[in-house]
């Protein structure tokens, strides 16, 4: 469940963004999981939230949470994520008790200043504890401010950079799946 960078906005062809190259690699493995690519472009954390009940209307073995960029980029309060990502924690422990958690780390742009930073990078080590979630520290680790692996933009990924951050899911989710190989 996600953003734009898990929808794959912009990108030439929706099956190119991490979540299908994740299924790529779980079909290539033999592995008996499905992705199901929950992303919304623009979509705030509190967005997720209110979306959280149908998503959970499906099967959850592993639930990927990435939101919080869009917060970031409108200067939301950083308590107002944290209470919308510990919500859809609860809904889906409510719903899937059984269920494995991810939370994708998410970084605010540097120009809201530090103390702005600062409180909205800690939210996400700060719940993966509370709530025995495995966190990804950075999605967009080695793809953030790379100018070749980023659109236009210089925000969403592009084709080669949808790959790194499926890298970056893999070594979480990965030996998650793998230890459950028929």
């Amino acid at each position: 469940m996600g953003t734009s960078l898990t929808a794959g906005y912009g990108l030439p062809d929706p099956d190119e963004a991490y979540p299908t190259l994740i299924q790529q690699r779980i079909d290539s493995l033999g592995l008996n999981y499905d992705v199901v690519n929950a992303g919304v472009s623009g979509e705030t954390s509190a967005g997720a939230l209110k979306r959280i009940n149908w998503i959970m209307r499906e099967p959850v073995d592993v639930f990927v949470l990435e939101t919080g960029a869009n917060d970031g980029l409108r200067g939301l309060n950083p308590d107002s994520l944290r209470s919308n990502i510990q919500q859809i924690f609860d809904r889906v422990r409510a719903a899937h008790p059984d269920a494995r958690l991810v939370l994708a780390g998410m970084e605010a742009p540097p120009n809201l200043g530090p103390r702005y930073t600062a409180a909205f990078r800690e939210i996400y080590p700060e719940l993966a504890r509370r709530n025995g979630a495995t966190l990804i520290p950075f999605l967009l680790d080695g793809v953030a401010g790379v100018d070749s692996l980023n659109q236009a933009d210089g925000i969403h990924p592009n084709v080669r950079g949808e790959k790194v951050v499926a890298e970056n899911v893999w070594k979480v989710v990965g030996p998650m799946l793998e230890g459950e190989r028929p």
